[in-house]
């Protein structure tokens, strides 16, 4: 359709002005040349084989990661304010990240991919745990919001206690990661990451069909055939997942996942997930290319947090959810 072809030829232009744009700036002929082959040796080579490219492929996976998962927590609790940063599973992944980092770099270890990926998901599980728990207990979803700002502000409290009392080097890595950025990514995490993003997001098109049968009401879904407590399940272990893979990898970054899922229901007309799921990883993509371009170039040299950039792209529409839902009930 129109919108998937709009959505690619930004997603080219974001691309090649990220690759060129920088605090050493090189030309569409130079990179064209790079990336055929030539002068990879050279100073221009390795910034762009092994800074730039690495970062922008991260930039597609785990935003693209971050925005499906947003749609799966928004259709999970069924509002369109739910999100991995909003309700807290994102910090509980960066406590469990950073207390794991410390522990490996404390006793002189380099920490792996996997073992990155693993302690995000377990805080992710966590926290999404004890969402589910307060789910149960109040029925409003702002209440269940403050619940998961709530359990936000105590993981980061205790991130913050653990890095107080870290190591002066171990502080500088947490620091730097803490904040949110694409910065540092190497070809090695970026195999790993899409290996895990390109099968939760292959599983969640299989769950497609449900998905569809469950946002028109957990009766009919059931009518349908649908195994309710099965299908909420898998879509808990999946969201937790990849949101896990983007705080293993960049750290916490805000608001991308409640904001894109609508931008693309908007562009798109339709609620039908097998062009929600492609169309909210694209959309998930672009912004966080265009934050992540924004983030590095705008100061430079000095760089941005990539949370703070996307905030005030995410955080309008954020609000704008919110008293329009707001109007709604009235």
């Amino acid at each position: 359709s129109i919108s998937f072809a709009l959505l690619a030829v930004m997603m080219c232009f974001l691309f090649i002005w990220n690759i060129n744009s920088g605090s050493v700036p090189l030309t569409v002929r130079q990179v064209a040349e790079i990336l055929f082959g030539a002068g990879r040796e050279e100073t221009a080579g390795v910034i762009v084989w092994q800074i730039r490219l690495p970062r922008i492929c991260a930039a597609v996976i785990l935003g693209g990661a971050l925005a499906v998962s947003g749609f799966l927590l928004q259709t999970f609790f069924s509002n369109p304010i739910a999100g991995p940063f909003v309700l807290g599973i994102s910090s509980g992944a960066k406590l469990f990240v950073a207390l794991v980092m410390i522990w490996f770099l404390g006793r002189g270890m380099a920490i792996g991919s996997w073992a990155m990926v693993a302690a995000a998901f377990a805080g992710s599980m966590l926290s999404m745990g004890f969402v589910l728990l307060a789910a149960r207990k109040v029925n409003q979803m702002s209440m269940l919001v403050v619940c998961g700002v709530m359990i936000s502000y105590i993981c980061s409290a205790v991130t913050d206690f653990v890095v107080t009392f870290a190591d002066d080097s171990n502080i500088v890595n947490l620091h730097n990661w803490s904040l949110g950025s694409f910065s540092g990514i190497s070809w090695e995490q970026v195999q790993v990451m899409s290996g895990l993003v390109a099968a939760a997001v292959l599983l969640v098109f299989a769950m497609s069909k449900q998905i569809g049968a469950y946002q028109l009401g957990e009766n009919y879904a059931r009518s349908m055939g649908v195994n309710i407590r099965l299908f909420r399940a898998g879509l808990i272990l999946l969201s937790s997942l990849l949101s896990a893979c983007v705080t293993a990898f960049a750290g916490p970054i805000s608001f991308v996942g409640i904001a894109v899922p609508h931008l693309i229901k908007g562009l798109f007309r339709s609620s039908r997930p097998l062009i929600l799921i492609p169309g909210c990883f694209l959309g998930g993509a672009l912004v966080c290319l265009l934050c992540d371009m924004i983030a590095r170039t705008v100061f430079a040299p000095v760089e941005l947090s990539i949370s703070s950039v996307t905030a005030l792209f995410g955080a309008p529409v954020v609000i704008w959810l919110m008293v329009d839902r707001r109007k709604g009930g009235r």
